[in-house]
């Protein structure tokens, strides 16, 4: 009985052993999906002549051979971006968050961490942070020899509000 009594303490302790080893494990990797979240550096904040809120840039290299142009922004909760076109198109891949994308004269639509939303060339958009919680994008511009991008005026905040 003893022996028996013995053997089942040790498999206790070695199972809160393991127990303890895989809490650990879960908390370090919480811990490095928190820091993961933020693949880039917040970058610059952008002016306010073409956001409204908080959004900030961290723009790659530029490569004369790629002739594309990339870089991460994060919007802050209800930031967004003013209306715009690039002459090339523009590609976004969603990596965290929740926001919002329209292309002028469609609807407004909800975008999320996963979504990959093809601007084309010419077509006036915005896009920016639901108004709860903030997003962060990865944009790719190509054949910047076209041009990169043309600024125009502010999204209002109707316009902002997607339509129910």
């Amino acid at each position: 009985m003893k022996r028996i009594t013995k053997f089942l303490v040790a498999i206790i302790a070695v199972m809160g052993i393991f127990a303890c080893q895989q809490t650990t494990k879960e908390q370090e990797m919480k811990t490095d999906e928190m820091t993961t979240n933020a693949i880039f550096p917040k970058g610059q904040k952008g002016p306010s002549e073409l956001f409204t809120g908080n959004a900030h840039n961290f723009g790659f290299e530029l490569d004369s051979v790629f002739t594309t142009a990339a870089g991460n922004v994060y919007f802050m909760p209800g930031a967004r971006s003013n209306w715009h076109s690039h002459p090339s198109g523009q590609i976004l891949i969603i990596t965290d968050g929740v926001g919002y994308h329209q292309i002028e004269g469609q609807p407004v639509e909800t975008i999320k961490k996963g979504d990959v939303v093809q601007c084309p060339p010419n077509v006036r958009h915005w896009h920016g942070a639901s108004a709860k919680v903030g997003l962060q994008q990865i944009y790719i511009v190509p054949n910047t020899e076209k041009g990169i991008v043309d600024w125009q005026e502010a999204v209002t905040d109707a316009q902002y509000q997607p339509k129910k």
